[in-house]
């Protein structure tokens, strides 16, 4: 599984013959400066909630090939509406995909279109394929419902955001990653506006003084597990 950060808490994950695409804002985003939107291709499109900045670009690369849009029921039907093709799913709902198995998990957020349209609950996923399992948590605060995940998942990975006021900050991080098991973290969510910057070195070290490991990955960077 090769995972490709593209900016904020936008991703790329290639299983595969197949490519995931998680909460896509990347046109916008103020920090990118090296991915093309237009090269952008996807399978399936992964959206943990409605916000624009993780639903930005759907459209644009929905409309290149037969991409199916997994998220909760509110947001795949608000494009399905639109004429894209999709999977909804809900809170403790599980699928497993050609690509592998998903689970649809709490998130503690908000959660509507730019068009002030109904985004439903937010939420997160757990993915497991190839042998590996990887939470990706979507904006949300901590929360005891990680637990849940730590219990039922064996995780190679969790990646959570990271950047504060919007979401958990870096010491509840750190708190999740131990609610969930996993000492290996992916940073997201944060740098891309000035109320989520962060110290990138005081963040590793309070990583670090727990024992875990924090991953930074610049723009276009890959992890590969």
């Amino acid at each position: 599984m090769n995972i490709r950060f593209l900016g904020h808490a936008a991703l790329e994950i290639k299983i595969g013959n197949k490519i995931l695409i998680v909460d896509p804002f990347i046109s916008g985003n103020p920090k990118q400066n090296n991915i093309n939107v237009d090269q952008i291709k996807a399978d399936y499109i992964l959206l943990t909630h409605a916000h624009q900045d993780h639903t930005l670009d759907v459209e644009k690369i929905a409309n290149k090939q037969k991409t199916t849009i997994i998220s909760n029921f509110e947001v795949v039907t608000y494009y399905q509406n639109k004429g894209f093709q999709g999977h909804p799913m809900n809170h403790g709902g599980a699928w497993t995909f050609d690509f592998g198995y998903l689970k649809y998990v709490n998130a503690i957020h908000t959660s509507s279109f730019a068009d002030g349209s109904y985004g439903g609950q937010p939420g997160g996923f757990v993915l497991t394929a190839k042998d590996k399992s990887v939470y990706i948590a979507g904006d949300t605060a901590l929360t005891y419902d990680m637990k849940l995940i730590g219990d039922q998942f064996d995780l190679d990975l969790a990646i959570l955001p990271i950047g504060d006021n919007f979401t958990m900050g870096i010491d509840d991080a750190v708190l999740a990653s131990d609610f969930v098991k996993c000492n290996n973290v992916l940073g997201y969510h944060y740098d891309t506006f000035g109320f989520i910057e962060i110290d990138h070195n005081m963040a590793k070290k309070k990583f670090s003084e727990k024992n875990k490991n924090l991953t930074l990955l610049e723009i276009g960077e890959e992890l590969k597990i």
